[in-house]
């Protein structure tokens, strides 16, 4: 985790929005001070800000501009970042259980051989990661986790497909993620999750917020069919624990 050696940049985005810029790369240290810089804007509670968006290097501040301007929040939140650019961990952690069964992992294989291994040897190292939600984006309750172990860093496909299934597990470049709901997607799909990442109902609605830590636990196809059915059934809830 680098460092960060210089001021955010604040840069406007509209007239509704601002972004603060902490660097140029992906980074854990830059993206703990971009949560970390959302929570204490929430905490600050300053007028006028409507919502806060951490992304991996910057944080998209948006505001009503009948009760504040960029200027004024500019001036508030270089106040609340001096001398405190980064944040601890939020201190949640998630046992995601992920099937690699050959009917939701139609990549795996490929995967595998690219990276010298075999299909098993790249399930393990998949799953011995503690990954960092560095962001969701994409499509709603969709998270950029982050990092992937080397051997298994691979371009995006060539020709992403139209449709994803929802719980999809897959990776690209250095980043592994779990498509929320059916989408279009180009990454590589080496497992599914029976669990809901995503429910309209809830609130929040996206189960992973930036900064929690995922921990991927592969499960045989018999148990992804039993949670599948509790989950139809409103008979499952993915809780998380405390991270160390």
């Amino acid at each position: 985790m680098e460092a960060i050696t210089q001021g955010p940049r604040f840069l406007p985005s509209g007239d509704t929005a601002l972004v603060v810029e902490f660097g140029d790369r992906i980074d854990r240290g830059l993206n703990a001070a971009v949560i970390g810089l959302a929570e204490r804007i929430r905490a600050a509670d300053l007028g006028g800000v409507t919502e806060t968006v951490p992304t991996f290097r910057s944080l998209l501040v948006h505001f009503d501009p009948l009760a504040t301007s960029a200027e004024r929040l500019t001036e508030q939140i270089s106040g609340l970042i001096e001398g405190n650019a980064a944040a601890p961990a939020s201190g949640r952690l998630w046992r995601i259980p992920v099937c690699h069964d050959a009917d939701f992992a139609p990549d795996l294989a490929e995967v595998a051989a690219k990276a010298g291994l075999t299909p098993d040897e790249a399930i393990a190292r998949h799953g011995a990661e503690r990954y960092h939600v560095y962001m969701i984006g994409f499509v709603p309750g969709f998270p950029y986790l982050g990092d992937l172990p080397e051997a298994l860093q691979l371009p995006r496909r060539e020709n992403p497909r139209v449709k994803v299934p929802a719980g999809s597990v897959a990776i690209a470049a250095g980043m592994t993620a779990v498509y929320p709901y059916e989408s279009p997607g180009g990454w590589h799909l080496i497992g599914r999750t029976p669990a809901p990442l995503f429910d309209s109902r809830a609130e929040p609605p996206a189960l992973l917020r930036p900064g929690d830590a995922v921990l991927f636990e592969p499960i045989p196809k018999a148990e992804f069919e039993r949670i599948a059915r509790a989950v139809e059934n409103d008979d499952y809830t993915l809780t998380p624990e405390t991270s160390a």
